[in-house]
């Protein structure tokens, strides 16, 4: 069965986006890119909300067509731009690049879709991650420390009812400082 793996990268201090909404803050590096592009190239599909959709849509169709662009940045255009992607959210019309818009999440959609055969479905958005939180979703957590202390702007967890037992299944340190922390459901 496939797993929902919410992923996210965030400051020391806990914060996903800087006061203004930046992400210039966040170090990625060849490296740490490989990881991503390795990992994510297995994956069997993107579930994001609208606006981490529409902020990935915004680059990364073309990103590889710039001839300054890495080896990495290319490899991970084409995987956005060909796998499979479900945004969520109840104002876009409309979606490009092998996009479904949904607009509410179903648990017993996920579900389903859990149970078909393929790679990880990979969660991104805070507001989302907390809306399938709130429905025990979420299966695995990817959570990629930044070596920054932001001091203010959109944290990471918003308060909430449900709790989650989870037990560390990896840490890896990246050479630029960066920490994966991987937890799964105990």
């Amino acid at each position: 069965m496939r797993k929902v793996v919410f992923m996210m990268s965030v400051s020391l201090d806990g914060f996903f986006a800087g006061a203004d909404g930046g992400l210039e803050w966040q170090s990625v590096d060849a490296e740490l890119h490989c990881h991503f592009n390795q990992w994510l190239g297995a994956a069997g599909a993107f579930l994001d909300g609208r606006v981490t959709y529409e902020l990935m849509a915004g680059y990364w169709p073309t990103a590889d067509a710039d001839p300054a662009a890495s080896a990495e940045v290319a490899g991970f255009a084409r995987i956005w731009r060909d796998m499979p992607k479900i945004v969520y959210s109840r104002t876009l019309e409309r979606a490009d690049w092998s996009t479904t818009v949904v607009r509410d999440v179903d648990p017993t959609e996920i579900r389903a879709l859990k149970a078909q055969p393929g790679g990880d479905l990979v969660l991104g958005g805070a507001s989302l991650a907390d809306t399938f939180r709130q429905h025990d979703l979420i299966d695995e957590y990817r959570i990629y420390i930044q070596p920054v202390l932001l001091g203010q702007g959109r944290p990471l967890f918003q308060p909430s009812r449900a709790s989650a037992a989870l037990q560390l299944a990896e840490s890896r340190t990246f050479g630029n400082g960066v920490v994966l922390l991987r937890y799964i459901r105990a």
